[in-house]
Parts: structure tokens; C-alpha cells; sequence
């Protein structure tokens, strides 16, 4: 064989080797082979109430909505749903009896906004988004976030219903005060769309973890922690143990490993898979990650059984239980 025609056999070889790996990656994650065309309109969300504030987000979506105007409005749902211990009205409060509340919310274009540490607001992921369009800034926090939120119209609601601090009292009786440091809570809603244009947004939105110490912020409104867009790439959101998530920029990492070719899927097992590295898994401790890439193909991880995502598209509805990395 001639120079020339053996640098052709390789050229062909290596071209040939790469179509099958891309083939193989791309059919990869959950949900099998992607689709022939891009997988839209999409929502998806964490947890069991998830389906409820899908179904809030696809009535949006459906009619041609913006993802941004869908996953505010989905999460919303659960915001204003007493039952919902982890979120909004009736979320569980902190050691010293107080509901505080974090959000965030993500665009299509990278602008986002967030609250953090913010009392007596019931809609906070409604604060974070007019904290992306009115102000330079991203996130306020606290007594400023509340007198932002009073003076753009939003009125003061008492979120701590009887049946929370009935159970804060139990447990104030079972530990007498003495450990204010939180109780296993995982079921922040985080959020993801794809519209019709193609457009991806998220959010999240908690009430953080029970009789946590005052002040205590977790991940959900951190952007790259418990929410990233990239509207080239995917998105990611969080649910679960916050600071673990926080440590290892668990959302961003996965938008970053869709971005160099992983599938949802397998970008949220490596997420998952970095906390385990270092250590940080005692056991008890509870992560979820839930993953969109622009094709709509949909990915989910967490550290131990038990973690369901909701899944809202064209075909209708379904609850998933996510796979353990």
C-alpha cells in the first residue's frame, strides 16, 4: 500500500470510528435514542408535585408561551400548595420557628435572578424574576430582598400554617432546641422547559431545610448550584442535601459535561458521581439532579433510591424514579 493510499484508509478509519462514537453517545441517556426531530415543547420537575406544576407550565408552553413565563408559572404551583412541605406556604420553618424561602430563576439569554433568606413573600421565585429585570444586580437577600419585593407590589403573607408549626414544636419537644441544625428535607421543585422557538429556561424555589439554623441559604438560589442554563447546550436543576451540591457546583458541572458531549443522563451521573469522590456521601445525606440537553433528551441521577422526577411533553404525563449513580 502506497503513503497516499494508507493516509486515506485512516482518514476514512478515523472518520468512521467518530460517527459510531457520536452515535453511541447520542443514543445514550434516559430516554433511549434522541429524536429524529428536537424534543419540544418540554417541561420537567422534581418530585411528585412536579405533575401538578407541569401541567400549570405545559398549558403555556402548549399555546406557544416562553419557557421563562412556563417554569414561573410552574412553580408557582407549588409555592401556593400548603401540602408541599419543602416550598413556599406551609415549608417547613427554621430552628427558631421562621419560614424563610430561596429562588431563582434562569433565561434563554444567561440573565438570571434570585432571592435567598426571604420572609413573608409567598411567590419568591416571582421576586427573583423581577430582581433579573429590574436590577443590575442577581440576587438580594434578606430584609433588602423583602423590602424589594414590598415595594414592586408583592404583599405579606404569614407562611407558617398550624400543621408546620405544629410539627416544628414536635420537634422542638424531641430535641429540646438543642440541634438547630435540620431535619432531611429534599423536595425543593426545581423546573426545566423547552419552547417552541427551542428556548430553555429553569427555576427553583424552596423553603430549605427544616429547623435549619437562622440564616442558613442552601443551593437552590444559586445559579451553577441548584439551577444553570445554557441555551446552546441544556439545562440543570437541583434537589436535596444543599451544601453538597453547592461544593461541587453540581448543576453547572452537568451543563459543562452535556456541552463536551455527554448525554443528560451521564452528566448526571459524573455530577453525582463528584460528590461521591469526595467523600461527602455519609449515607443519609440526599441528592437529586435532573438534566435537559436542547435536543430534549432528559437525564436524572442521585445519590440513593428514592428521588422521582415528572416528565411533561406532547404524549402527556409520567413520573419517573430516577437511577442511583
Amino acid at each position: 500500500m502506497s503513503i497516499e493510499s494508507r493516509r486515506e484508509f485512516l482518514r476514512k478509519t478515523m472518520i468512521g470510528a467518530g460517527a459510531v462514537s457520536l452515535a453511541s453517545l447520542a443514543g445514550s441517556g434516559c430516554g433511549g435514542d434522541p429524536p429524529a426531530e428536537a424534543r419540544r415543547p418540554l417541561v420537567v420537575s422534581t418530585w411528585r408535585h412536579g405533575l401538578a406544576a407541569n401541567e400549570a407550565a405545559w398549558e403555556l408552553l402548549e399555546a406557544g408561551g416562553r419557557a421563562l413565563d412556563a417554569v414561573e408559572a410552574g412553580v408557582r404551583v407549588s409555592e401556593a400548595d400548603p401540602e408541599v412541605r419543602s416550598v413556599g406556604l406551609g415549608g417547613a420553618p427554621d430552628g427558631e420557628g421562621h419560614v424563610t424561602l430561596d429562588a431563582c430563576i434562569m433565561d434563554q439569554r444567561g440573565e438570571c435572578g434570585a432571592v435567598a433568606f426571604l420572609e413573608h413573600i409567598l411567590h419568591p421565585i416571582s421576586v427573583a424574576r423581577m430582581v433579573m429585570e429590574k436590577t443590575p444586580h442577581v440576587m438580594l437577600v434578606g430584609s433588602g430582598a423583602l423590602d424589594f419585593a414590598l415595594a414592586n407590589g408583592f404583599e405579606k403573607t404569614n407562611l407558617l400554617t398550624a400543621e408546620a408549626e405544629a410539627k416544628w414544636r414536635q420537634w422542638l419537644l424531641a430535641t429540646s432546641g438543642r440541634e438547630k441544625t435540620g431535619a432531611a428535607n429534599h423536595d425543593t421543585i426545581g423546573m426545566l422547559a423547552i419552547d417552541e422557538q427551542g428556548d430553555l429556561s429553569g427555576a427553583c424555589t424552596t423553603s430549605g431545610l427544616a429547623y435549619k439554623l437562622r440564616g442558613r441559604v442552601g443551593d437552590s438560589p444559586i445559579i451553577g448550584a441548584g439551577l444553570y442554563v445554557d441555551n446552546a447546550v441544556g439545562a440543570a436543576c437541583a434537589t436535596g442535601r444543599g451544601e453538597l451540591v453547592m461544593k461541587t457546583l453540581g448543576t453547572f458541572l452537568i451543563v459543562e459535561l452535556m456541552r463536551h458531549g455527554a448525554s443528560p443522563d451521564e452528566a448526571c451521573r459524573r455530577a453525582i458521581g463528584r460528590i461521591d469522590e469526595r467523600g461527602w456521601n455519609d449515607g443519609d445525606a440526599q441528592v437529586g439532579y435532573l438534566a435537559i440537553d436542547k435536543s430534549g433528551r432528559v437525564g436524572a441521577s442521585s445519590l440513593r433510591p428514592g428521588f422521582q422526577y415528572a416528565v411533561r411533553d406532547g404524549s402527556g404525563d409520567n413520573l419517573l424514579d430516577a437511577q442511583p449513580a
